[in-house]
């Protein structure tokens, strides 16, 4: 009778631990924080990076929601606090990537106001989500080389000064550990280029977003597995 009981129990944990290891994955909630170079000025949007990225991910059976693209072309650091932010609380993602600062130095905001913004965004985003850690940075792209790019500088040289807002963004993500995607050197290659520059002469075309898509997949798919 006792050897009956005792397959019983064995069957009963079986069973539970069958179901417990037959779980769905957790679905992860992904939302994008950015500009022009993250709505993706210049593709359409099934070419645009975040969705490339949530149906690579999911390929690659990390089921991924892209939850809405906030991002917008002009968009500063300042229209991301006032404008993205509150859906970042609203929506409260699992997930974030963030790509912004290019209209802040074509606006002329100093590298002190762009680092106090920064900072501001990524405590936000950090006091919202449930794992800090699962930000991806992303730094500013050198438009400069673009046909249209010498346009927007003012006089000022735009590589370095795209660079100098760079080095803010990398330190950011040193000081946090967070993981960074640095697209500046990639970016250069739309000089010499230009299927990798949008019919505006200035924006990336989608084959740009794409190789950009695949150094982002790259570190989302070691942050998330």
């Amino acid at each position: 009778m006792q050897r009956k009981y005792i397959y019983q129990i064995l069957f009963l944990i079986i069973i539970i631990f069958t179901a417990f290891t037959m779980q769905p994955p957790k679905t992860i909630h992904y939302l994008p924080l950015g500009d022009s170079y993250t709505i993706c000025t210049g593709a359409t949007e099934k070419e645009s990076w975040p969705l490339l990225l949530t149906n690579h991910l999911i390929e690659n059976k990390i089921e991924c929601k892209l939850l809405d693209n906030p991002a917008r072309n002009g968009f500063s650091t300042q229209n991301l606090i006032d404008n993205e932010l509150p859906l970042v609380k609203k929506l409260k993602p699992d997930f974030v990537t963030i790509l912004i600062g290019v209209n802040d130095w074509v606006r002329g905001v100093s590298k002190e106001t762009f680092t106090k913004n920064l900072v501001f965004i990524l405590d936000e985003v950090q006091k919202t989500i449930t794992d800090k850690k699962k930000i991806i940075l992303i730094t500013i792209p050198d438009f400069g080389v673009t046909p249209q790019g010498k346009n927007y500088g003012n006089g000022r040289d735009i590589g370095k000064g795209i660079a100098e807002f760079n080095a803010v963004i990398i330190a950011e993500a040193n000081k946090r550990d967070l993981p960074l995607v640095d697209i500046y050197d990639l970016s250069k290659k739309m000089k010499n280029d230009l299927t990798l520059v949008a019919a505006d002469g200035l924006h990336p075309s989608a084959k740009e977003y794409a190789l950009w898509e695949k150094l982002i997949l790259k570190e989302a798919l070691t942050l998330l597995k």
